[in-house]
């Protein structure tokens, strides 16, 4: 075995892909997520969905089960979604609330696991974006959802941050990302200018097999164009 590896949204479109490439690779998989993935070792379903408390207390409690005691050498942050609306529109709040579920739930509950579940050393990754660096105006609720994680991503890696000692953490910024919904929504788009999930899943793994490619606490931008992707520290 390779290693340990829990997917967080390990169902969605860039989780499956990472599902996948990891499982390839010969590690252990968990995932995490509102189904269960056929391919994962283990499939963590979550459904306490109303209480962000309880549902950090059955995820905790799934994910100990699970480990038995054995640490994970990586805690993959993919999940999310999409919402827009500026603070005019009548689904404002509602679209909001969402996104906070989607994106800064996820994200604490995966800092809390991998304090409690990450090896020294390890790796964990979150899920940003780039045009949450600036002002959202069409999509007030997923940029502030996800300005909020970059903010957790520094707090993480700063002294006193609690995740294990020489544990990294950095999250990724993708522009967009190329999924069979996108595909599907802005089927006019320009797609080469949209990142390959594969490229995603590869870049963790590069992360996990050599450290010192990554400094904690970084923002990395995916930037394709062409069909080309590279990455860009925030």
């Amino acid at each position: 075995m390779s290693g340990r590896v829990l997917i967080y949204g390990g169902k969605g479109a860039l989780g499956s892909v990472c599902v996948t490439f990891f499982k390839q690779k010969g590690f252990w998989v968990g995932s995490i997520d509102l189904q269960p993935s056929d391919e994962a070792d283990v499939s963590i379903v979550v459904t306490e969905l109303t209480e962000w408390e309880k549902q950090d207390a059955e995820i905790q409690a799934r994910t100990s089960e699970a480990l038995s005691g054995d640490k994970v050498d990586a805690i993959i942050c993919v999940a999310g979604g999409w919402a827009g609306g500026n603070a005019a529109n009548r689904v404002f709040i509602k679209n909001s609330a969402m996104m906070c579920k989607q994106s800064i739930w996820t994200s604490c509950i995966s800092a809390s696991l991998a304090a409690h579940h990450l090896k020294e050393g390890g790796l964990l990754t979150l899920t940003g974006a780039v045009p949450a660096l600036e002002g959202t105006a069409g999509m007030i609720g997923y940029g502030m959802a996800k300005a909020a994680v970059h903010q957790l991503t520094k707090s993480l890696a700063a002294d006193n941050g609690g995740l294990p000692s020489g544990a990294k953490v950095a999250t990724i910024l993708p522009v967009t990302l190329d999924t069979p919904m996108n595909r599907k929504w802005m089927s006019d788009a320009d797609m080469t200018t949209w990142t390959p999930l594969e490229f995603v899943a590869e870049l963790f793994h590069g992360w996990m097999q050599d450290p010192t490619k990554l400094t904690s606490g970084s923002l990395v931008k995916l930037l394709t164009t062409g069909g080309q992707t590279v990455t860009e520290i925030a």
